[in-house]
């Protein structure tokens, strides 16, 4: 279970192999300085709501991974999650579709 932080403050737990692949949509986007929102569901601890960040290339982001292994990136999902980020609700995720071409580890 991997871990997104934002701006020091706001976290969120989400799985090592999920967070990869947000990871990969997120710096592409950031790269090409494009801002956008970022939604995802709050834990039952903290009463099941939701949390949005708005990330721009001057956001402080954190990717916590607690494996060691770095995982194969679905191309459908990241094409999938893109396709959110592009959205006007923004980037939320969703779950993987079938596996189709996977990406080696540090591809892009």
């Amino acid at each position: 279970m991997g871990r997104f932080m934002y701006e020091g403050a706001v976290k969120t737990e989400i799985e090592d192999r999920a967070l990869a692949h947000l990871q990969f949509v997120i710096m592409d986007k950031l790269r090409r300085n494009e801002a956008f929102p970022f939604t995802w569901q709050d834990d039952a601890s903290l009463g099941q709501g939701r949390t949005t960040v708005w990330l721009n290339s001057r956001s402080n982001l954190v990717f916590k991974y607690y494996g060691s292994r770095h995982p194969e990136l679905n191309r459908a999902w990241l094409e999938a999650l893109a396709v959110e980020a592009n959205s006007l609700q923004g980037l939320r995720l969703i779950p993987e579709p079938e596996k189709s071409e996977q990406l080696s580890p540090g591809a892009g």
